[in-house]
């Protein structure tokens, strides 16, 4: 991890790598850096500051041919002696993303070897593999070498590659972790998201698992391990990639939330009822479908477990969520007529991936992936697909993506529900009308920003906060909860409110503060009662209330009135203000809000 932009031209590549790298600043990085052949020698310049850094340091720079990267530290902490890219004795230089599993045993024979190791990184093991295959040959041929190195290695990888003896040719290789071909007009290009390198490019390429390609300033050749040529169609570069300003906000992540009103309708585009064709199916299709798996990471993990309440209580369909991170590594009793749902907002998180191969290789045929990148491995790789518009999420912490896998999702519930004869004609009708008018019912939520900015300042005095929800709206409170902690650093967690009881109201202080959502739903009463024990406890409450709630501010009851009660469909509203306190407090506290520390937005490595 975290990004990879690699070029081949007739001019100078130093400003391509630099602004590629820019384009992919929102993934996370601790260190960034790029290699160029220059007057026929290997130059790099690295920093664990930014990319705009990296920029100063290039400008006195040039090549026609370089690597870039953005790290995302798993081995080794992050500095400039573990930033890529890294060398083998100057004649091999290399970018990777993703995980090297076997690296202490290559590490140990390439030692043996007389190989000297200047990181605690994984990836210079892959260096020094090709450097000893290549200083080998009686005739030194670059990919050939890379063909010969990445059998030995076990795990995930995206790689670039340049050699000093080879200064018009670039290699790539990817087994697990995304990579992308992009053709321009006398130069080509190699990144990790199309995105880096948009404005260059007339074409892209998406390379499969195993594939090696080489690139020159004239043409791209892609092959498998053993040198055979592969066609892979060329597409156009997604116009969406480009849309990357930030406009007259102030963060990404400001930006992102106040695009969801557009990005929900947008995903829910024509559809006016509930029907298989949404998702690429038929109604035979399903036909056998008795059961839903659901496999997901991080916030989409909480979009799905708020979908599990949706599918069971409208679709009367058994419902399980798993972590997919968990799945795979313990035993399972598959089910061949469930429906396997895998949720991830750019399709190339790896733990899901892997997942969903594992749900595979247990005789699951039936998946869906519910996603925002149409070329993404996880659409390919799916029966049906979903696909939700957001558009290009900048911020590292997730929210119209978010919104949007929550539309997905509803939508397939209903689906479900109408194919099990569980809606009626009316119910449907009635359902379609709430998610037309839910972007309307959003705008209304965002209104209320100025409220939550005076709540911030409150927040941002404190070390810890609790969040609490009931039934649909837990997994809601676990979102919040989660933004809080990416962002702010403030430390979160959320419980079912029923729960504090058993625990967590020995945390209550009034040094706490307890956000609570209350949905005017079938288990405010209860809410009710919760919220009174946190008060006897001289808790804080921050309260989301439905404006017919009755809950009223008081001394330690804090209350913000949401503009109307939403039904099934209040989730989505509910996330909205928590989003706002999340953003709000981060603003009040400083900290770097579309690029926090330690997190990438991307997670392509286990």
């Amino acid at each position: 991890m975290c990004g990879i932009v690699g070029a081949v031209a007739k001019r100078n590549v130093v400003g391509i790598l630099v602004e590629g790298l820019r384009r992919l600043e929102y993934r996370g990085y601790d260190s960034c850096g790029f290699a160029l052949l220059s007057d026929g020698h290997l130059v790099r310049a690295r920093t664990t500051a930014r990319v705009s850094d990296l920029g100063d340091q290039g400008q006195t720079m040039s090549g026609n041919i370089g690597i870039a990267h953005t790290r995302w530290a798993t081995h080794g902490k992050p500095d400039t002696v573990n930033a890529h890219p890294h060398f083998s004795n100057d004649l091999i230089g290399l970018v990777h993303n993703g995980i090297i599993e076997n690296y202490e045993e290559l590490r140990a024979e390439l030692q043996a070897a007389g190989y000297v190791f200047v990181s605690q990184t994984d990836t210079e093991v892959i260096a020094h593999l090709i450097h000893q295959t290549y200083v080998k040959m009686d005739k030194r041929d670059l990919a050939q070498a890379v063909r010969a190195t990445v059998p030995k290695l076990h795990g995930a990888y995206a790689i670039g590659v340049i050699a000093q003896d080879e200064p018009g040719v670039l290699v790539g290789a990817r087994v697990g972790s995304p990579l992308v071909v992009a053709y321009g007009e006398h130069e080509n290009f190699l990144a990790s998201d199309a995105l880096a390198v948009a404005e260059h490019a007339n074409a892209m390429s998406y390379l499969e698992e195993g594939d090696i390609a080489v690139l020159t300033t004239d043409a791209v050749i892609i092959t498998n391990i053993d040198g055979v040529i592969q066609t892979r169609a060329k597409k156009e570069v997604p116009a969406q990639v480009a849309a990357v300003d930030l406009g007259p906000y102030q963060h990404y992540m400001q930006k992102e939330i106040f695009e969801q009103p557009r990005a929900i309708s947008d995903t829910l585009g024509h559809a006016q009822n509930a029907d298989p064709a949404l998702f690429g199916a038929t109604s035979a299709d399903w036909k056998k479908i008795d059961s839903v798996l659901i496999l997901a990471c991080g916030t989409s993990y909480y979009a799905a477990s708020t979908a599990k309440y949706w599918l069971e209580d409208l679709a009367g369909i058994s419902t399980q969520v798993e972590i997919a991170s968990e799945y795979r590594y313990r035993k399972t009793v598959p089910n061949p007529n469930a429906l396997v749902i895998v949720v991830s907002q750019s399709g190339e998180t790896a733990d899901t991936l892997a997942a969903l191969r594992h749900a595979q290789s247990l005789g699951h045929t039936e998946t869906l992936a519910v996603c925002n990148v149409a070329t993404s491995a996880m659409v390919r790789e799916t029966k049906y697909c979903f696909l939700t518009h957001a558009g290009t999420e900048i911020g590292v912490a997730s929210t119209k993506a978010f919104t949007t896998q929550l539309v997905g999702l509803y939508l397939l519930a209903l689906t479900l529900a109408k194919h099990r004869h569980l809606l009626t004609d009316a119910q449907e009708k009635n359902a379609f009308n709430r998610l037309r008018h839910l972007p309307s019912a959003i705008n209304a939520a965002l209104a209320l920003e100025p409220q939550i900015i005076a709540w911030s300042e409150a927040f941002a005095k404190c070390e810890n906060a609790l969040f609490l929800g009931r039934g649909l709206h837990y997994p809601i409170a676990l979102e919040g909860a989660l933004k809080l902690k990416e962002i702010s650093y403030i430390h979160a967690e959320a419980y079912p409110a029923g729960e504090l009881k058993h625990g967590p109201l020995a945390l209550v202080t009034d040094k706490m503060p307890v956000v609570t959502v209350a949905p005017n739903d079938s288990l405010l009463e209860k809410l009710k009662s919760n919220m009174q024990e946190v008060k006897a406890r001289g808790g804080k409450l921050y309260v989301f209330a439905d404006s017919d709630t009755q809950i009223t501010a008081s001394e330690g009851i804090h209350v913000i009135r949401m503009p109307e009660h939403y039904g099934d469909l209040s989730p989505i509203l509910h996330v909205i203000p928590l989003q706002l306190l999340a953003y709000h407090t981060a603003c009040a506290i400083g900290t770097d809000v579309d690029k926090p520390r330690n997190l990438a937005k991307s997670v392509t490595v286990e």
